[in-house]
């Protein structure tokens, strides 16, 4: 079985800035849960004239923290990773005190039905970023520069920034130390997931600072862990299918036999991104409609 890196050690107070490198500073808002962590991380980038990363949930206490803050200071741009309700609706807030700047890749895509499937943060539909970013476009501030690099996966409008002058990757929900991230279809896609973390893989950086808990030191080995460990669940349900388990419902409590069933719902969302992944590679079919209530068979 595929050992994952995780780090689960993070000291943190609600609110206070913290400074993790010459260039970053980082603020914890106080939205744990089992899909945060310890809640949301906004960081801020340079001095003076700052860009802002996800500045989290529509908490105004979070955001009176990050004014109060950069007091004196001001905000140039404010990047935004993807639209769950736990990254992006800060956003509005934030504008109601001080005119800002939204850098993302688009709006959340709608879906038939798609309030019927969350099984995490919910979708922020409000937001539409000022400026549309486009993959590998570089953003520069007064002592940063940013690359925008296109990563889809947990979501089709997931985003990661490089930080160039410190090869440090602002990664969101693509990968995270303490965990590994739920892939959910529609929106979510294991195949764009597999290629995105790919795509880390050429990338010359030194950390990673997910929104959601503490830094990464050792990238690429955490990144090949992580492919891993999809492979291994890529196997585990082709086992599972050809000793005669033929649905979601009965594969969850075998694969993920070590999960609280608290999250059996998310978990059964990432292995149905998973067997979409396989259909799509003739691995496996599925008899009549393809939905997560399927009977799925080997090609």
């Amino acid at each position: 079985m595929v050992k994952l890196p995780l780090v689960r050690d993070f000291a943190y107070d609600y609110g206070r800035v913290e400074q993790v490198s010459n260039l970053i500073r980082r603020v914890i808002a106080n939205n744990p849960s089992p899909f945060t962590f310890a809640g949301t991380g906004t960081y801020i980038v340079g001095r003076n004239n700052v860009a802002i990363i996800d500045p989290g949930p529509a908490d105004q206490l979070h955001i009176d923290a990050i004014l109060q803050i950069l007091e004196g200071e001001t905000i140039t741009h404010v990047f935004v990773t993807h639209t769950h309700a736990d990254h992006s609706p800060g956003c509005a807030l934030l504008n109601h005190q001080r005119r800002v700047t939204t850098y993302g890749f688009g709006a959340h895509q709608r879906f038939q039905d798609e309030d019927e499937l969350i099984v995490e943060e919910p979708a922020d539909f409000e937001f539409v970023p000022d400026v549309r970013a486009k993959h590998e476009e570089v953003i520069a501030g007064e002592d940063w520069t940013m690359r925008c690099l296109h990563t889809p996966g947990h979501t089709s409008n997931h985003m990661c920034y490089l930080l160039e002058e410190e090869k440090a990757l602002f990664t969101g929900d693509h990968v995270m130390g303490w965990s590994t991230s739920v892939i959910s279809p529609p929106d979510g896609d294991m195949s764009d997931y597999m290629d995105s973390l790919q795509l880390l893989l050429d990338l010359d950086v030194d950390v990673y600072w997910p929104t959601h808990g503490p830094p990464i030191h050792q990238p690429n080995a955490h990144v090949k862990a992580f492919i891993d460990h999809r492979l291994e669940r890529e196997q585990q349900v082709l086992r599972c299918v050809s000793e005669g388990i033929h649905t979601i419902d009965q594969m969850v409590p075998i694969i993920y036999e070590s999960t609280k069933q608290i999250l059996y719902p998310a978990a059964a969302r990432s292995l149905y991104a998973t067997i979409i992944h396989l259909i799509r590679n003739h691995k496996l079919t599925f008899s009549n409609e393809l939905y997560e209530g399927s009977k799925f068979f080997l090609a």
